[in-house]
């Protein structure tokens, strides 16, 4: 899976922090019920509401991987129009489909 060399550097420099990180991350997914493609379309959400590409891309990928249909993506993304507005939906329209075009 791609990593971005930002992500890549901090896993380097800071590995203690990474490992505990990552250990939080996999304790809040496995706390509730929702499945695996649930919480990553839920993320992707999140990710939109931040404005945050390199998180819209990841949690597209991670969204992809867990089972999500491209439709099933670009609904998540077109339900962020009325919370975010049209100019950040369209921006999460763009980064997801750069992602789908590679898978």
């Amino acid at each position: 899976m791609y990593l971005p060399k930002p992500f890549k550097n901090f896993k380097e420099n800071f590995s203690t922090i990474h490992r505990h990180y990552e250990q939080l991350a996999k304790a809040c997914r496995a706390h509730g019920p929702l499945e695996q493609k649930s919480q990553d379309l839920i993320k992707l959400g999140i990710a939109i509401g931040q404005n945050s590409k390199g998180g819209v891309m990841s949690n597209t990928r991670k969204a992809f991987a867990s089972g999500a249909t491209a439709e099933e993506i670009q609904h998540a993304v077109l339900l962020s129009l009325t919370t975010v507005g049209f100019p950040a939906m369209i921006a999460a329209m763009g980064w997801v489909g750069e992602v789908l075009e590679k898978q």
